[in-house]
């Protein structure tokens, strides 16, 4: 039997956008896919003309949306989760819902402190209007270039753009905002789990929207469990690293880490 790898992707891009990523590791031997988040369409087109079914989606709720789909898997999956899908993945794997997760500049969890300045900038899209936390906010080729594509060429990032990104519900980010002035808050992650499976963290050194400070202060809140917890940069990359002309070089330092977990 091989084992299932549960992509999850982040805030503005569709689930397709892993699609290089699925053939590299079925390659490998594995059995991948990537399932969209809630209200997701099939394709990056339908999604976008039916945004109002993306809004309202929080962080728990997404959770739990994936959480549903491992439940059908015969055995628990590997996950590897972009942004927002890197806190999910970290959730999932602290619920033991996972073997093993990769965490690619994952959104920020309860207890991570402070938010970088380009990280507010590269959210103001959805901050700057309250209502946005019950709507869906699409970005524009410039605010996608600061916020993702920052660390590639203005013509590669204006490609990405128009070929993978989809409207995302700003509920998860006014909930990961304020997670810690709340002791319920979807964004807290079972860091002291000590029987959960392997985890590897990987920063961005140019990422925008996730800095590398955000990734290392992560890796602080999982200092009281003895369970694998690693952490890997790529200084050169930005927060478009899953999907842009290097993503290979992120997917087979995945693999390298996989088969060191004997995975």
């Amino acid at each position: 039997m091989t084992t299932p790898v549960l992509f999850i992707h982040g805030l503005w891009l569709h689930g397709s956008s892993w699609e290089p990523w699925l053939q590299r590791f079925r390659d490998e031997g594995y059995d991948p896919y990537a399932p969209g988040w809630p209200g997701d369409r099939e394709t990056v087109t339908s999604s976008r003309q039916d945004e109002s079914a993306i809004g309202g989606h929080g962080i728990d709720d997404v959770t739990a949306h994936f959480a549903a789909l491992i439940e059908k898997l015969p055995e628990p999956p590997i996950i590897i989760g972009h942004s927002f899908g890197g806190m999910i993945a970290q959730k999932l794997l602290g619920q033991d819902y996972a073997k093993a997760a990769i965490a690619i500049d994952a959104a920020q969890i309860k207890g991570v402190l402070p938010v970088p300045l380009s990280a507010l900038r590269a959210t103001l899209p959805v901050f700057k209007n309250p209502a946005n936390k019950n709507r869906t906010v699409s970005l524009t080729a410039k605010q996608f270039r600061f916020a993702f594509g920052n660390a590639v060429s203005a013509e590669e990032s204006d490609e990405l753009f128009e070929r993978w990104t989809i409207p995302a519900p700003g509920k998860p980010l006014f909930e990961a905002a304020t997670a810690n002035f709340n002791p319920h808050s979807p964004a807290k992650v079972n860091t002291n789990n000590q029987n959960r499976g392997p985890l590897l963290l990987i920063a961005s050194g140019k990422d925008h929207t996730v800095p590398e400070s955000v990734t290392r202060s992560t890796l602080k809140q999982y200092r009281h469990s003895e369970a694998v917890t690693d952490l890997m940069t790529f200084p050169d990359r930005g927060h478009s690293l899953t999907i842009d002309s290097g993503w290979s070089e992120v997917a087979d330092n995945c693999l390298g880490w996989l088969r060191k977990q004997s995975l």
